[in-house]
């Protein structure tokens, strides 16, 4: 399948194929993080360590919606390739419509839920009484620019599928590179504190969205949108080939899920232990945590379509080499994460905050800490991905749930309790070592029944 980058994924040697799709996408997630650090810097500085907290109280709420926009993502652009790789490219492409629409229609309800009642959900969310009024205006001035961000997270799956990463890499560059100047512009000349950064995210996502969708409907080569029937059967097959996709997908939702209780669980401890001091100094490494994050995520969604492409085509062997290739991008990247949290923690904390705030020592003493999990975080995500890429939905949700769920929340509310502070900023480290344990059985166990 050759597309508009040349790119050819039942031929082309592996490791060009990976290198082609896994730069574009790497520095595309790089500047949407990119984005997310320097926003927390105009916050930090513009408002001090009190928004960057409110911030981190309202996040929740954006990555589940990013979750579910992944898990349609990754459901439809499996189920495309497998398609295409048996040339189904009307199948396909229904695929493709059906996901966009559907994923759109949910993202309207919740919207209209967080719309009808910010403050009460802000106060399930651990809100505090001084950070109230900040996170109420970050949320309502935000989330109205959701159906955008819906429509990037998908889009860029599909985008990438259709032989376009470079495309993709520009649908993050550009908002990235506007929602800093509107950042700088609302915060600091126009005084607007949270809401200018929120009002700025907003813009930049629905230029964000706007280009994914026009490439879908305009400009794409081979998963061009259909036209939508509305018949009996028709919905009928819609709402399976949803479950489906769904259903493939679905840990990928469970990742933004354990990003959400990451901050949900952290923000409810800290606040506990040291107050709002201490949601600030969590907020902080919060900003950063997408940088890790986006590792392991663009290797995952850069080996996608190599890996489901093949699997349809029956070819395990270039199946197996992009995993290999894809571990080893894994740990060199998770190198990189763990020096840069070890050594220079002050660096990194001082971008957002002072020394004369009070969250800035707790926040550089804690970074050290939270970088022991990271080859695990990384190694975990890349893992899951390529589960999902070959359609196994069981163990790939099983992981996610473990990592999310099951080790994540008993390690937030117990080890503070053995180890102080320090336990909070280990909690994470804790889930993903665990899970990463079950990994390795479960790859022992499998390789075992092959022999």
């Amino acid at each position: 399948m050759a597309g508009r980058d040349d790119i050819d994924f039942g031929t082309a040697k592996i490791s060009r194929l990976f290198t082609k799709m896994f730069i574009p996408t790497l520095l595309g997630m790089v500047s949407w993080s990119l984005l997310t650090v320097i926003d927390g810097v105009f916050v930090g500085r513009g408002v001090g360590s009190n928004g960057i907290a409110a911030i981190n109280i309202c996040y929740p709420i954006f990555l589940l919606l990013t979750g579910f926009a992944l898990m349609v993502g990754m459901g439809a652009s499996v189920v495309a390739s497998i398609h295409l790789s048996q040339n189904n490219v009307k199948a396909a492409r229904i695929n493709v419509t059906q996901a966009v629409w559907f994923s759109t229609f949910v993202v309207v309800g919740a919207m209209l839920a967080v719309m009808l009642a910010p403050e009460q959900l802000a106060y399930m969310l651990g809100a505090s009484e001084t950070l109230m009024p900040l996170v109420r205006d970050y949320m309502v001035y935000l989330i109205p620019s959701g159906i955008m961000q819906m429509w990037s997270v998908v889009g860029l799956f599909v985008i990438r599928l259709d032989g376009s990463p470079k495309y993709a890499m520009w649908c993050n560059v550009v908002p990235a590179v506007l929602n800093i100047f509107f950042d700088w512009l609302f915060i600091f000349p126009l005084g607007m504190g949270v809401k200018g950064a929120a009002i700025a995210s907003a813009i930049s996502t629905v230029i964000g969205g706007l280009m994914a969708f026009v490439y879908l409907v305009k400009y794409a080569r081979t998963l061009k949108m259909s036209g939508v029937k509305m018949s009996p059967v028709s919905l009928t097959l819609s709402i399976r080939n949803i479950a489906y996709q769904c259903k493939i997908g679905f840990s990928a939702l469970l990742g933004e899920v354990t990003m959400a209780l990451l901050l949900f669980a952290g923000n409810f401890v800290f606040m506990k232990h040291l107050g709002d001091a201490g949601v600030g100094a969590y907020g902080v490494a919060c900003y950063y945590t997408p940088f890790v994050f986006m590792f392991g995520n663009s290797i995952a969604q850069s080996v996608q379509p190599i890996v489901s492409y093949n699997y349809g085509l029956g070819r395990w062997d270039r199946v197996n080499k992009t995993l290999s290739i894809s571990l080893r991008a894994a740990v060199l990247s998770s190198l990189v994460s763990i020096v840069a949290f070890t050594l220079f923690p002050q660096h990194l904390v001082h971008l957002f905050i002072g020394d004369s705030d009070p969250a800035a020592q707790i926040a550089i003493a804690g970074f050290p800490y939270f970088a022991t999990g990271f080859l695990f975080f990384i190694t975990n995500l890349v893992v899951i991905g390529f589960l999902q890429s070959i359609k196994k939905s069981a163990p790939a949700t099983l992981f996610a749930l473990l990592r999310g769920v099951v080790f994540l929340f008993p390690a937030f509310f117990l080890l503070p309790e053995v180890l102080g502070v320090k336990g909070i900023w280990l909690a994470l480290p804790l889930s993903e070592l665990l899970t990463f344990i079950v990994v390795v059985c479960y790859a022992f166990v499998v390789r075992k029944r092959k022999v």
